[in-house]
Order: structure tokens, then C-alpha cells, then sequence
């Protein structure tokens, strides 16, 4: 009888194995190498390949035989539909030989009396087949627990073809290639570990800036689905700046994780900027405290009256003056729309007027800090406050460039950083133009933009729908604020509309001339 192994140098094979099992990046793919690399060393007729969970059960993972024409899991196609087998079980020999860690090198199974074969019986039975040999193998890693076992049926003579028990250098060379194979499962599944902490890491970030500001968490989380449409866009359409653009699987997820920490700085913004609604916005909306104030001197007016100071048409005429104002300045502190000389000369009218509070000397009605907040030209933030939510944006470039990032995500800082920026030079932090930013740093600026624009749990404004928030879009691209080429494959490839239809309400969901937002 000859050694069973197909490789003319065994032990060569071993080394190239071990290369090729710590290349491997993908689980299935590289227990089938496992599994396959053991059949060819032994030369056996099947095999089963079993992964240990943390409830110590081992799960199927991809099982053959080449007689039979026979595979499930694994790049067959064929899920593997079989229940897992836990370690406890004292009938199985996989389970002993998890559980003991322990090799088992059985020559017929059919004799064999310590371990329950009636599965092997059952299965000969319905295929018209004889399970003869059995080898055993398990897999430990480098903390002595079993990760997998591996386990081969019916050793081939290479001569005569028939079905013989696995020699004692055979089972070696298998006990070798399973220690190889455990650390390459083991480095998997650390890798697996580590990338999962570290997204929960930034989930726990999120949930953090989310649990200070319900109103920008949903932000973090849509903004990377945006990114990566349009990554996967610009890799479709090989033309002009996008020829070269080909992003492998690590480059993705490096962008989907600066995508997700795009905003991580907003965890040193104040919330009651971030929140802020009304221009008169801090704890509460002081908006409050002025109506107040309208009440006192429609008191002190009806005071008047009633001591016969002013005529009952002084009175009518000047309650109607105040109700006039009063809605007035209600209107101004929501920030809707875009303030005019006029309307601000007014504000500071209304301000200018006189009321005196009970036991103290009369003032302004408004003092200096809610002229200058309702006076705001738009939206609702003072200049300050917008320095304060700026700012953001410089604490995550200082946050990321902290970090000791590994090579394949070393340019999160700089994709991160850089969606404020513009086109022409004129965004912040760092006053970058397009060609001193990376074509990721330009995708996170146009989807931040657009989520913004489109986002309907702002606390300041109601999302707009998809044809204004693509008309002011174009207008963006034009005055060089957003990137004009993805800006035309957002269009183009009607990205806008696979998100809206993941993301938006259906009632901003309407029709898009695109012929003339490529024009603008």
C-alpha cells in the first residue's frame, strides 16, 4: 500500500498551504481551502468541516464526498441543512475529539464500539455507500481552546482506488495543516472581533452624540449609505476623473468608516446650539419671556385707560399695535426665511420701546442679546453660535488624527475632515480646493449636503423635498461649493432617488427635471 497523499512533496505543500490559508480574508472561502487542502494531503474520499460557536456546538460548515458527486457549503451552493452537534454529546466522536482535543484515527468504523456511528450507517444506507476509515482532527488555537474540527472519511490507495485507513504520516501531515489552520481561523476571527468592537465603538460615539441631540444621530447613519452609493457609482462609470477609480473591498469600508465619524466631533458641541430652533432658543425658547412682556404693557395700557390717561381709541388703536408686533417677533424668532433690512430695522423698533417691570425702573423691551439673536439674518444661529458648530469639524480632525489608525484606514482623518470644504477654496476648516482633497473627501461633502438638505428631523426646518433640495444643489455646484462631477452621477444615476425611497417621507418624494438641473 502507498502513502495516500496526492502531492509529491507532502511537507512542501504544507508550507505553500500555510501561505495560502494566511492570505485568505474570507471565512467561507478559507475553511474550503482547509478542508480541500486536507483531502488532497490524505487523499480521502470526503470530509466535514466543523466550526465550535460560543455555545460550544459545532456547526456544519461544508461536508463532500467526491464518490458521490456530493457537497453542500462551502462555493457548492448548497446550504448545509444539518443540526449542530454539541460538545457534550458522548456518542459523537467529533464532540470527543473537540472536548478531549484529541486526535481519532478510526480504521473501520463499522467495528468500532466507543463512538455512535448509526448517522455514517443511516447515510451508507440511503446512498449505497461504506464508510470505512475515519480521521478525527481538531483545531486549537493559540488560548488551548477548540475553534473547528476537521474530519476525513475513507483514505484512497492511490494504486488500487480502494477505500483504506488513514497511515500514521498521513494523520501527522493533517495534525500539521490543522495547526496551521487553526491560526489562520483564529486570526479570522480576532480580525472579525476587533472590526466589530471598533464599529461599536463608533456606534457607541453616535449613540452619544444622538442621546445630547435626537436631531442629528439619524444624520451619522445616513450619510455613509449616501457615500457609498456614490462610490459604487463613480467605480461604474470609468470616465474623466473616475477612470481611475476602482476601490477594493478594505477601500470601501475605510470610507464607510469615515463616513460614520464624519461628525464625531459634535460630542464637544453644546446642545443647546445643536438644538437650537428659535433664534431665541438656549434652555427655553425665550420667545416666551417677550410675550410675557407684551402682556405687562397691554396691562399697564388698560391701567391707563381705566384712570382716564388714554381714550378708549388710544387704547384700541395701540392693542392692536402690539398684537401686530408681538405675532411679528414670533415670526422673526422661527428663522424660516431670509430676514430684510426692513424687517430687521423693525425688530429693532419694537426693541427700542420702553416697558418697566413691577418695582423697578423702566428699560429697553429687548435687551442686547435678543436684538442681536432676533435679528439674525437666516436660520437661527448668532455668529458665535455658528463658530461653536463649526468647530466641529476641527475637534474630528483633531479626534481622528489622535488615533493610531492601521494602514488600511489611514485616510479616514483626512475623508472625514474634509466635507465642509469646497470646490473653489472656500469651505473650512483648512480652505482645501477640489484638487488638494480626495475624491472620498468630495463624495462625504456632497452627501452630507444632501441629507441635510433633505432631512426632516432638523429642529429649525422641515425637509425639503427631493426638486428643491436638487435645485439648490445645482446652484451649489455652480458657485463651485460641491464637486460638479459627482454632483452630474448623483443625477445621472438617480442616486437621489434610491435614497429618498429608503429614507424620505413619501410626501417629499416629487418630480425631478433632470435635463435642467444639468444645465444649471
Amino acid at each position: 500500500m502507498s502513502i495516500h497523499s496526492k502531492r509529491s512533496d507532502p511537507y512542501r505543500s504544507l508550507v505553500e498551504i500555510g501561505t495560502a490559508l494566511s492570505a485568505n480574508r474570507n471565512l467561507d472561502s478559507l475553511l474550503e481551502t482547509i478542508l480541500l487542502s486536507a483531502k488532497d494531503l490524505s487523499n480521502a474520499d470526503g470530509g466535514t468541516f466543523y466550526l465550535v460557536d460560543d455555545d460550544a456546538q459545532l456547526n456544519y460548515k461544508m461536508l463532500f464526498t467526491s464518490s458521490l458527486n456530493f457537497a453542500m457549503g462551502g462555493t457548492s451552493g448548497t446550504p448545509v441543512n444539518f443540526p449542530p452537534i454539541a460538545m457534550s454529546n458522548e456518542g459523537a466522536v467529533t464532540a470527543w475529539c473537540a472536548r478531549e482535543q484529541k486526535s481519532v484515527n478510526i480504521a473501520d468504523v463499522y467495528e468500532d464500539t466507543e463512538f455512535d456511528f448509526s448517522g455514517p450507517r443511516k447515510f451508507d444506507a440511503a446512498q449505497n455507500y461504506r464508510t470505512l476509515s475515519l480521521l478525527c482532527i481538531p483545531l486549537i488555537n493559540h488560548r488551548s481552546e477548540t475553534v473547528a474540527v476537521l474530519q476525513l472519511i475513507n483514505a484512497q490507495d492511490i494504486e488500487t482506488g480502494q477505500s483504506v485507513a488513514f497511515p500514521a504520516e498521513i494523520q501527522e501531515l493533517c495534525e500539521a495543516l490543522a495547526s496551521q489552520a487553526a491560526v489562520a481561523i483564529s486570526n479570522h476571527q480576532l480580525i472579525v472581533q476587533l472590526e466589530e468592537l471598533f464599529e461599536s465603538l463608533i456606534s457607541l460615539i453616535n449613540t452619544a452624540i444622538d442621546e445630547k441631540s435626537p436631531y442629528t444621530g439619524g444624520h451619522c447613519n445616513r450619510v455613509p449609505e449616501l457615500a457609498l452609493m456614490l462610490a459604487d457609482s463613480a467605480a461604474a462609470a470609468q470616465f474623466g476623473p473616475f477612470s481611475a477609480f476602482n476601490p477594493t473591498k478594505e477601500e470601501l469600508y475605510e470610507l464607510r468608516i469615515a463616513s460614520l465619524l464624519h461628525d464625531c466631533g459634535k460630542v464637544v458641541t453644546p446642545v443647546h446650539v445643536v438644538d437650537k430652533g428659535t433664534k431665541l432658543e438656549t434652555i427655553v425658547d425665550r420667545i416666551k419671556v417677550v410675550d410675557v412682556r407684551f402682556e405687562v404693557l397691554r396691562r399697564d395700557l388698560e391701567l391707563a385707560h381705566l384712570k382716564g390717561q388714554i381714550s378708549a381709541d388710544e387704547l384700541a388703536e395701540t392693542l392692536v399695535e402690539l398684537d401686530s408686533d408681538q405675532l411679528f417677533l414670533q415670526k422673526s424668532n422661527v428663522g424660516g426665511e431670509r430676514m430684510s433690512p426692513d424687517d430687521i430695522e423693525r425688530v429693532k423698533r419694537i426693541g427700542a420701546r420702553q416697558w418697566q417691570p413691577h418695582g423697578q425702573e423702566a428699560q429697553p423691551f429687548l435687551t442686547e442679546n435678543e436684538l442681536q439673536n432676533l435679528t439674525i439674518v437666516a436660520g437661527t444661529l448668532s455668529g458665535e453660535e455658528r463658530d461653536i458648530i463649526n468647530y466641529h469639524i476641527v475637534a474630528t480632525i483633531k479626534m481622528l488624527e489622535a488615533l493610531p489608525w492601521p494602514k488600511h484606514l489611514r485616510n479616514v482623518p483626512e475623508f472625514a475632515g474634509g466635507h465642509h470644504e469646497r470646490m473653489d477654496g472656500k469651505g473650512y476648516p483648512k480652505g482645501l480646493t477640489k484638487d488638494q482633497m480626495s475624491l472620498q473627501a468630495r463624495m462625504l461633502g456632497l452627501a452630507d449636503v444632501f441629507e441635510a438638505l433633505t432631512a426632516a428631523d432638523r429642529p429649525y426646518k422641515s425637509g425639503k423635498t427631493l426638486s428643491e433640495a436638487l435645485k439648490i444643489m445645482g446652484f451649489m455646484k455652480r458657485d463651485h461649493h460641491i464637486d460638479p462631477d459627482l454632483f452630474q452621477i448623483f443625477i445621472q444615476d438617480r442616486l437621489y432617488l434610491k435614497y429618498a425611497e429608503k429614507f424620505l417621507n413619501p410626501n417629499q418624494i416629487d418630480e425631478v427635471d433632470v435635463e435642467a438641473l444639468l444645465k444649471i
